[in-house]
């Protein structure tokens, strides 16, 4: 899989930007705008064809108004000729109208299409996050990612859709502009512009600036929502600590670092039409100083003077605009970069090609033959062997470190491993497509998986086309029903964030009955109950008991008289199996196991 796409270690905002490239090469920039196009932009074709239609009628209005002074001055103010009058007043207002039709339509077509993009984006990208390893999301951050699939791709949208509408618009706009200013005079045409190759390169750097701070603030934004994120999902202990001082005043940090950074892209922003003002006065002070010789010389009527003066003086207006987006449009690009750069992010563990696929045979037996792990350096699983019968239970313990839980991990190809093989049913798993694979297992952790949702709901994860009858049986099955029917809505009421509203022992047993719901034939246990007190953990083992039946079970234990019935007990130490046996055998040798257990019996505590 791709390196991670953030720096590893984040820096402070402003010192994170001078580690950063601050410049992204156009023909990268073309590259972005070419897949943006190809993958979403492009289905829509038609509605933006339409779209860019009414841009232009909206565009032309101006050009019109400009054309239509010298006769307005010329025949109405000067000749008197009252049906001129008419003539004119009813073209201005058929251009009026004729703006206000268009300028309406084309801006609902371009939102439609602008968050139709943005929604298809925003769908994708989470599909495709859904499909990297667990390793990604240990290098960022929820926060981060949240930022970038919502914050990202709203901004690009509403640039994008400003952007589009302005250039479209506003290019009409110039155009017809400069063609009534060349219609009635090409000397002061070129006199007004004069100045125009003067602001090229200072654009060109303004543009490159604002490209470079917008895409180092969209990175502080999202170090924003992190600390966000971070916050709230601890508050407990914050305040437990005394700890709300220290995360305002790094919130603040974090605030400050932004708006320092959004200052500086901001500063590009405002420095574009400030250079077009500049342009524009340089060329006003030309034109009239040349143009109004022309009259007093009676080279040119007042009327043409005064249509070529509104069109200079109004072209300069959609110029300001257009000079403007162009900074907009960098910030879009920083953006853009962004999402496409989690789209090149790629997952190490797929599906086998469909030649290598391979079925199983029905038999679930679980066996590791010298399984070797590492986590960047750190040596985890050292020649790990052992095998759990089918439809058997078979417990792991050993201290913690000792490679229990990846274990389960590997099991269901979160992770793989560097050398070694993991098979179930005499199958190497690395053969069996993902979805065939994980479709094996249930799994009751310590941390009770549930949503903001209702307790139905949660129970339906478990098997998403369970009918409401399956689901109140499991509900009995897994002691739900005995706190449920105190809820105010019964199984229909909701859990709260990670289920915050209910105890650690109810959140359990929703759990355990997903797990019996899902009715897989391999149960991974890892200890539902080392957190829970004596009463709870009776109600929550007795559950268990019923969804192991039949099944072929897999248990990592802290509590070793949960397992005391184990069929296999599978001692571990330092990644390695040192001893295996049932209770009984194990506590007649006296190794680590009647150790641990004895270190147990006498604190009363798990391991």
């Amino acid at each position: 899989m791709t390196d991670a796409i953030d720096p590893p270690s984040p820096a402070p905002p402003t010192k994170r930007m001078k580690a950063e490239g601050l410049t992204l090469a156009e023909p990268e920039a073309k590259r972005l705008l070419s897949r943006l196009w190809h993958d979403y932009v492009r289905h829509h074709l038609k509605t933006l064809g339409i779209a860019v239609v009414l841009m232009m009628m909206e565009g032309s209005v101006l050009g019109g108004l400009s054309y239509m002074v010298a006769p307005m001055f010329d025949q109405v103010l000067i000749d008197k000729d009252r049906s001129a009058m008419f003539g004119i007043g009813a073209f201005v207002f058929g251009l009026f109208a004729m703006r206000a039709v268009a300028g309406f339509f084309q801006r609902i077509l371009m939102t439609q299409v602008g968050l139709q993009v943005v929604n298809d984006i925003q769908k994708d990208l989470l599909g495709h996050l859904l499909s990297l390893d667990t390793s990604f999301f240990q290098h960022h951050s929820p926060g981060i990612l949240i930022e970038r699939v919502r914050g990202d791709a709203q901004t690009l949208q509403s640039i994008a859709s400003s952007t589009l509408t302005s250039i479209g618009r506003d290019t009409v706009s110039l155009i017809s502009l400069v063609a009534v200013a060349l219609y009635y005079d090409w000397k002061l045409t070129l006199i007004a512009f004069v100045g125009v190759p003067l602001l090229v390169w200072p654009m060109v750097l303004t543009q490159r600036w604002i490209r470079s701070y917008s895409r180092v603030s969209r990175q502080a934004s999202a170090e924003i929502s992190n600390r966000l994120d971070e916050v709230f999902h601890g508050v407990h202990a914050i305040k437990v600590n005394k700890l709300e001082t220290h995360e305002r005043d790094r919130f603040e940090r974090e605030v400050d670092g932004f708006m320092r950074l959004r200052m500086r892209a901001e500063y590009g922003q405002s420095a574009l039409p400030a250079l077009v003002d500049v342009l524009a006065a340089a060329g006003f002070l030309g034109v009239l100083v040349y143009g109004g010789s022309q009259i007093i010389e009676g080279n040119q009527s007042p009327g043409e003077f005064l249509s070529f003066f509104a069109a200079v003086g109004l072209l300069f207006d959609p110029l300001r605009r257009l000079s403007k987006i162009a900074g907009r449009f960098q910030s879009a690009l920083a953006s853009l970069e962004r999402l496409y750069g989690l789209f090149d992010a790629r997952p190490d563990i797929t599906d086998p090609p469909p030649a290598t696929a391979r079925d199983l045979s029905g038999d679930t037996t679980i066996r590791l033959d010298d399984v070797h792990f590492r986590y960047e350096d750190a040596p985890v699983l050292r020649g790990l062997s052992f095998t759990a019968e089918a439809g058997r239970t078979t417990a792991l313990v050993g201290h913690s470190g000792a490679g229990k839980s990846t274990v389960f991990h590997m099991l269901a190809r979160l992770i793989d491993p560097q050398s070694g093989e993991v098979s179930i049913g005499g199958v190497p798993i690395s053969t069996l497509p993902l979805s065939d694979l994980r479709g094996l297992f249930s799994v009751v952790s310590q941390e009770a998986a549930l949503f903001d949702e209702t307790i139905r709901f949660n129970f339906r994860l478990g098997r998403l086309d369970a009918t409401d009858a399956e689901i109140e049986r499991v509900a009995d099955d897994a002691f739900v029903s005995d706190f449920a029917k105190d809820q105010p809505d019964g199984l229909d009421t909701r859990v709260g964030p990670r289920g915050g509203s209910l105890s650690g022992g109810q959140r359990q047993r929703i759990v355990i009955g997903r797990a019996m719901l899902r009715d897989a034939p391999i149960l991974l246990l890892d200890e539902p109950t080392s957190a829970l007190d004596a009463s709870a953990e009776a109600t929550i083992q007795e559950a268990l008991n019923r969804l192991s039946q039949g099944r072929t079970t897999l248990v990592i234990a802290h509590r070793l008289a949960t397992i005391r019935d184990a069929d296999k007990i599978v001692v571990m130490d330092k990644g390695r199996v040192i001893d295996e046996g049932r209770h009984e055998e194990l506590l007649s040798r006296g190794g680590l196991y009647a150790h641990l257990y004895d270190l147990q019996f006498r604190t009363d505590k798990p391991f």
